[in-house]
């Protein structure tokens, strides 16, 4: 728990009151300004506890969030297996992985030279070897 009373989390502590306090009071004024006689008012006196509740939401899972992770820092590192497990279970299902992107080459022995690529390459040569210039000084 002594985690939880660092400067940086007093400020969200300090933050999540302030944000609480205030949105539930602008939930107030707006109840009080609608029944004054503005209908729009009415949803603004629903959404401002929402957000109140979404502040002390987001506020509650960061601590359990942050607990977890000093319960975590305080277990005893984990004695390695004498033998790895295996790769494969049998009855199990294969892990889904990442797609590997495969780069497709033409067929043909000679590649197809791009002519749009060749000229730019060409203009970034050029300003590679002008390194003053602007890209409308390009004689191509």
């Amino acid at each position: 728990m002594r985690r939880l009373w660092t400067p940086a989390w007093i400020a969200r502590h300090v933050a999540m009151v302030v944000l609480v306090v205030g949105f539930l009071g602008l939930g107030w004024w707006q109840i009080s300004r609608a029944t004054g006689g503005n209908s729009l008012s009415w949803g603004y006196a629903v959404e401002w506890p929402i957000f109140a509740g979404f502040v002390a939401y987001v506020w509650w899972r960061e601590v359990k969030l942050a607990r977890r992770r000093a319960a975590d820092a305080d277990l005893p590192p984990a004695e390695p297996d004498a033998q790895p497990a295996p790769a494969v279970i049998a009855g199990s299902r294969p892990a889904v992985r990442r797609p590997v992107r495969v780069s497709r080459v033409a067929s043909g022995g000679d590649a197809v030279e791009d002519t749009d690529l060749a000229a730019y390459n060409h203009y970034l040569s050029w300003l590679s070897a002008n390194p003053g210039a602007r890209p409308g000084d390009y004689p191509g």
